[in-house]
This record gives C-alpha cells, structure tokens and sequence, in this order.
C-alpha cells in the first residue's frame, strides 16, 4: 500500500551578495535588535516577493538596505543553501557583486563590515550562512 509523502513546509525564497570591494573583502551586515537572529551577521539581501526574479529581489534589497545601485548584469550567481527555518524552509540565493554605484550604508543593520572571507568563519551568523563561508572562500 502506497501512502503519500508528507507535505513539504512552504518555502520561503531569499537572495544576498556576497559583495567584494577592490581589496577582496566582503561585506556583511549586523542584523538589528528585536527581531529574528538578531545581533547576527549575514550577507545583506532579503526575501524575494511573489512576481519579482531573485536578480530584481536583490537589487530592490540592496538599494532599500544599503542605498546602492546594481546592474542585474554585475550580479553573478554563485552558491544556494537549503535549510528548514521554523515551519517554513529557506532556500538562499547568492550572488557575487563586485560593481556598484554609491556608498553601502547601514540604513536597516546595526552595523557593517568589510572583511576578508577568512575572517567570516570567526563572526556569530545565521545557520543557512556559515556553509556558505568556504564557498565564498574558494569563489573569490
């Protein structure tokens, strides 16, 4: 007798950059109070809404987050990570970013860094960001 296979958690679809500035640092962003995983460091970028490609996604995020300006052209895919998050589960894009117009500000974090990729693996991140490390590492 075949049974069904349980349903699978909605997903919920997110995409960042891994963005590199001449030196071969990366940018990472402290997440706020108050909110999920607050106090973490992750890789800016945000949910990606019903109608808009993870390209568009994340050119909205950035300019909202960091009030700067991206071609879709400069982003390059590079690696995914997949995890359960709550009832939900999480699959982030990321994208390589090394050609903006404008200066990242924090206008939603409480803080940001540029650091090379080494030294991500020493800073507190979300679960689904820590695999990416190495990745990022071997990428740029």
């Amino acid at each position: 007798m075949l049974t069904a296979a349980p349903a699978a958690p909605p997903l919920m679809l997110v995409c960042a950059a891994a963005m590199v500035d001449g030196d071969g640092r990366v940018l990472v962003q402290q997440r706020p109070p108050g909110g999920d995983m607050a106090g973490l460091w992750e890789f800016p970028g945000g949910k990606i809404e019903a109608g808009e490609t993870p390209e568009a996604a994340l050119i909205r995020e950035l300019g909202e987050e960091l009030g700067i300006d991206v071609e879709a052209s400069c982003l390059a895919p590079a690696v995914f990570a997949s995890a359960p998050l709550g009832a939900r589960h999480l699959l982030l894009l990321v994208f390589v970013l090394r050609k903006w117009t404008g200066v990242p500000t924090a206008r939603h974090a409480t803080a940001l860094r540029w650091l090379r990729p080494v030294e991500l693996h020493a800073l507190p991140m979300p679960p689904a960001d820590r695999p990416l490390i190495g990745l990022i590492e071997a990428l740029i």
